[in-house]
């Protein structure tokens, strides 16, 4: 139920309360909202998780969480006192049938009451606990499920959980989280690109020479070292935030800012990309894994050591050399990048356009530089455009490029909400048009799996690069090959 004043009557059951997602993200994104006079006095949070608790447990553990993850300037003690009394806590094994009548009684109460199931879990409990939910009857009409990343590891196990899941709940109540599309910068794309006359007559391959996609991180496993030398970095990342990213820049129009007007426009993307299969994977992808290093001047263990293991394939770096196939971008490569301990925290879209066709300049050649537009996803949230303008003063024609920018923090002043407060609220309004349909995950795991197929047959291992660079020498050849070089400017 939603009041007049933009606030919320609902219910949300966090499965996994316990772990490192929720305390690090939901928490604290629930009580900024919490703050800003979004949940209403009556909005029930139930922390779920498989140990014995008491309330008053968890609540200290959300404390906690919430004095270690907020700023300290938005860390106001009354605030926090008030929102965490709103928790219960329930001890549930997610596989245990009879565990979910506890949980029915708990949750009694009006049937027209919004109730989010947010799965806080690895996937291979998304379906058991949907199956669980619809067999106690509390997959009612205005129950939600919110499943994190990943999908499955695979297509056939992706398939097989969206089958789990539908039976359950009908497509237009799942909500597959990618908190990248919840972040305003991704948003802005959409509004960069059809609020605006000045960038949408450019925007294709008679333009654009190429588009770089990179979330860079400078972190390890970070305590996920038994999930993640399972997945790794194509899994982890490439599947779902930087296709995700790759759709965004490169669908057409839709015919409304409608859910599935945009969704469908993102699956077109993903449907036209061209398989990378055994043939052409050692020219259009390269993987790389971390050793020993510095990051910020602090040594650090290679990723053998991180995860205990005496040696490994898992990837922890990886460039994929994307093509669209249709008219709109036939020639235009999309270069996905991403990784862990290198040198910066950066994620940004660059699109890089052509040079101009005459330079009229006499001795400028060597200054001018092509047109780029740059946008900051994390942090320094922005959009720059970066255009050639000459130098002031005497002494002739002197050009330099230079940037025209958006930043964020200096035009929209105050806190910048994080994405998964946008994305946590559009599950309780039922709006689904920044999370995934069945049809796009499976999609995205169809273009992967012959990459990890070819990966597989292959005798060649991840190249090793020092944590604290920007990956393996090969990443460097890949882009230079076709005569372009990374982005790493960092202004």
């Amino acid at each position: 139920m939603t009041h007049p004043s933009g606030s919320f009557s609902f219910d949300l059951v966090v499965f996994g309360a316990t772990g490192d997602l929720s305390l690090r993200k939901l928490m604290p994104a629930l009580y900024h909202r919490d703050v800003a006079g979004q949940l209403n006095a009556d909005v029930r949070l139930f922390a779920v998780a498989r140990g014995a608790m008491r309330d008053e447990e968890f609540r200290n553990l959300a404390r906690g969480a919430l004095n270690r993850h907020l700023d300290s300037a938005d860390y106001d003690e009354a605030a926090v006192e008030r929102f965490i009394a709103r928790f219960r806590y329930l001890s549930l094994d997610a596989d245990a049938p009879e565990d979910y009548a506890a949980l029915a009684q708990a949750i009694d109460g009006a049937s027209d009451r919004v109730v989010v199931y947010y799965l806080a879990m690895a996937p291979r409990f998304f379906g058991s606990i949907c199956g669980h939910l619809a067999a106690t009857g509390l997959n009612r009409p205005q129950a939600r499920v919110v499943l994190e990343k990943p999908i499955g590891h695979d297509l056939a196990s992706a398939r097989t959980i969206n089958a789990a899941v539908a039976a359950a709940f009908p497509e237009e109540r799942v909500f597959r989280i990618d908190h990248y599309l919840g972040k305003e910068t991704v948003q802005n794309l959409m509004a960069l690109r059809f609020a605006n006359a000045l960038f949408e007559p450019v925007w294709h391959r008679g333009v654009v020479d190429h588009v770089q996609v990179t979330v860079a991180e400078k972190i390890g496993v970070e305590g996920r070292a038994g999930y993640y030398d399972h997945a790794g970095a194509l899994r982890d990342m490439v599947q779902n935030h930087l296709l995700q990213l790759l759709c965004l820049v490169a669908m057409e129009a839709p015919n409304a800012f409608a859910a599935d007007a945009v969704r469908d426009e993102k699956l077109k993307v993903l449907q036209a990309l061209r398989p990378i299969n055994e043939r052409s994977i050692m020219e259009k992808t390269v993987r790389g894994q971390y050793g020993p290093g510095a990051v910020d001047g602090v040594a650090v263990p290679a990723y053998v050591d991180e995860v205990e293991q005496a040696a490994s394939n898992t990837e922890t770096f990886v460039v994929v050399k994307a093509e669209v196939d249709n008219w709109r971008w036939a020639g235009v490569p999309f270069y996905l990048r991403t990784g862990k301990r290198l040198p910066a925290r950066r994620s940004e879209i660059v699109v890089q356009f052509r040079p101009v066709p005459h330079l009229i300049f006499d001795g400028a050649s060597r200054d001018v530089v092509a047109n780029r537009l740059v946008i900051r996803l994390q942090p320094d949230e922005g959009i720059a455009l970066h255009m050639m303008t000459k130098v002031p003063g005497p002494g002739g024609m002197r050009l330099r490029q230079a940037p025209l920018n958006l930043s964020f923090a200096d035009t929209f002043h105050g806190r910048q909400p994080d994405a998964y407060e946008r994305l946590l609220m559009d599950v309780v309004r039922g709006n689904p048009m920044l999370f995934m349909r069945s049809d796009e995950v499976e999609a995205a795991w169809r273009w992967i799996e012959p990459i990890l197929a070819g990966w597989s047959a292959g005798s060649e291992t991840p190249k090793p690069y020092t944590a604290g660079s920007w990956g393996p020498s090969s990443a460097i050849g890949l882009i230079e090959r076709d005569g372009r070089t990374w982005h790493e400017d960092m202004r």
